[in-house]
């Protein structure tokens, strides 16, 4: 799929892009492989490290529709990694959060059916299902626009839109495992827990980016994708990073919950389950009927039962302290 095709990656620079970014190089042989981002600095140093022939370094933000429009022209395949991500730093700043995960989002969506782009894939997060929070709340309707998208292309090459939905990525640049490492590289006593109960799914960036590539063979248009992914406590990945350290609770940040969820109990008659991964139906209908129990790829699923709920609290997948510390020695 990806041989002498051109592919672009928004937020390339980011730490999913990067390793998505050195995956393609290593397996295919790309016409083109863009990386579509705002920070010069983070693109001069990429090119230190990726400039093979097909790289094209194009410097531009989601917010400018007409940027990407140029920067998509005869591009094959988008994955849309670009988003502001920080919990409590969209609580603080919201109209910031709204103009890059929705505003944003539009853009990509236009960009992509203007220059008649075969496949988008848009990054979503645990936070996007039952959203409590502005960042949550913004994914979830950047999902519901890359969902809706399917339904207002057209022609000879019609573009398919569809959405993957993971937890927290292991050792991600921002993400508690590399926090917790500085405290400790710093010589801090204690590490500060906000809840003890609270739990998360996770991922390695390997694990995201083989479940994005393989769902481009998947995807039919309008799918959300959600990995089978393993849960852990806070507590016992504090426990793998610094065995025996004191913990302070310091209580729940803004906009955070206990425990995250993937595919919510209200989308339980949308969600058809695979041998390592669920599809949340769209909700609406298309004008052309899809069947979401088979996939492009020839994988066959069945429907959940009634009240299903994929959450990181009931999660029968839990990592034991000695899992945890092989999942980071992963990463």
């Amino acid at each position: 799929m990806f041989n002498d095709a051109s592919i672009l990656v928004t937020g390339g620079t980011g730490s999913f892009g990067k390793h998505f970014i050195r995956t393609l190089l290593q397996r295919y042989r790309p016409r083109r492989l863009i990386v579509f981002s705002r920070d010069e600095l983070k693109q001069f140093e990429m090119q230190q490290e990726f400039n093979a022939p097909c790289m094209r370094y194009f410097l531009g933000d989601v917010r400018d529709r007409e940027r990407l429009e140029l920067a998509m022209r005869d591009v094959d395949y988008v994955v849309h990694a670009a988003a502001l991500k920080q919990v409590p730093a969209a609580e603080y700043n919201p109209t910031e959060c709204i103009k890059t995960n929705v505003n944003g989002a539009e853009n990509v969506i236009h960009a992509a059916l203007f220059n008649h782009v075969k496949k988008v894939i848009a990054l979503s997060t645990d936070k996007a299902a039952n959203p409590i929070n502005l960042y949550g709340a913004t994914k979830l309707v950047s999902d519901k626009l890359f969902v809706a998208a399917n339904n207002i292309v057209g022609g000879d090459r019609p573009t398919r839109f569809a959405v993957v939905r993971y937890g927290n990525v292991v050792g991600s640049r921002g993400s508690v495992v590399p926090f917790f490492r500085k405290l400790l590289a710093d010589g801090a006593g204690e590490l500060p827990i906000t809840d003890p109960r609270m739990t998360r799914f996770w991922i390695t960036l390997n694990e995201g980016v083989e479940f994005v590539l393989k769902n481009f063979a998947r995807m039919q248009g309008g799918e959300i994708f959600v990995p089978k992914i393993p849960s852990a406590l806070i507590t016992d990945l504090a426990e793998a990073i610094a065995p025996g350290l004191p913990l302070k609770i310091i209580g729940i940040r803004p906009g955070e919950k206990l425990h995250e969820i993937m595919c919510p109990l209200d989308d339980s008659h949308l969600t058809v389950e695979f041998t390592d991964h669920y599809v949340i139906r769209p909700s609406i209908s298309f004008s052309t009927q899809r069947d979401y129990t088979r996939n492009e790829a020839g994988e066959q699923g069945q429907a959940v039962a009634q009240g299903f709920e994929y959450n990181s609290g009931s999660n029968p997948w839990v990592l034991s302290v000695p899992q945890i510390r092989d999942l980071l020695a992963q990463a």
